[in-house]
């Protein structure tokens, strides 16, 4: 599906210096010298979610454990580019499964965030790839991503609303399944450090009304 392979740095360069000549620029002047090197190091980091390889980001971190209750890890930071338009997204994702007998470690959940995002994306297809493969690696009792996200070619451009946030949500086992386990799980995502979620977060009403 994807070409996993090492993009090549000079083809990457001649191709930022004739964008900047289609647009009517000099890419020869002081200013734009160095940018097709640098647009070309820029894209190479945005994108290396194509080249990490899932396995060693886990690294071996599945623990066999006596524990059955619900684990989140909630607002983690995540950026990556819309595919339709390179222009960025971002926002926080919101994790939870319910395991079986084994538990992912926790710092490697921003970890396989990030795999999927450094890639150019839409935002459904991340939330869903993400939750797929905490399925896949771990079959917990249920799995549920909420990925919450502003988008640049829509506040940047097109209908240019700044204030617009899209919210995604995937729901797999349990969550899907159980009303009350999917809605625990919305009214843990309004916790911050024991008080209310601050003014547009995603309230717990609005995603239930989005997987209605």
């Amino acid at each position: 599906m994807y070409n996993t392979g090492m993009p090549d740095a000079v083809d990457m360069q001649d191709a930022v210096r004739s964008l900047l000549a289609a647009l009517g620029e000099d890419p020869d002047r002081e200013g734009l010298r160095a940018t097709p090197r640098r647009v070309e190091r820029s894209l190479r980091f945005l994108t290396s979610g194509y080249r990490a390889d899932v396995d060693q980001v886990l690294n071996g971190a599945l623990f066999t454990v006596d524990y059955s209750e619900m684990v989140i890890v909630k607002d983690i930071d995540f950026y990556s580019l819309c595919e339709h338009h390179l222009l960025p997204f971002f926002g926080k994702c919101h994790i939870a499964y319910i395991p079986t007998d084994r538990v992912i470690g926790l710092s490697k959940m921003p970890r396989l965030v990030d795999v999927f995002s450094r890639r150019l994306q839409i935002q459904e297809r991340l939330t869903n790839q993400i939750a797929d493969t905490i399925r896949d690696k771990i079959s917990p009792l249920g799995v549920a991503v909420v990925m919450e996200a502003t988008h640049l070619c829509m506040s940047m451009r097109g209908v240019e609303k700044q204030n617009s946030f899209a919210v995604t949500s995937a729901m797999h086992g349990a969550f899907r399944d159980s009303a009350r386990t999917r809605m625990e799980f919305l009214e843990l995502l309004r916790l911050r450090s024991g008080t209310r979620a601050p003014r547009g977060s995603m309230a717990a009403a609005d995603l239930a009304e989005f997987e209605d």
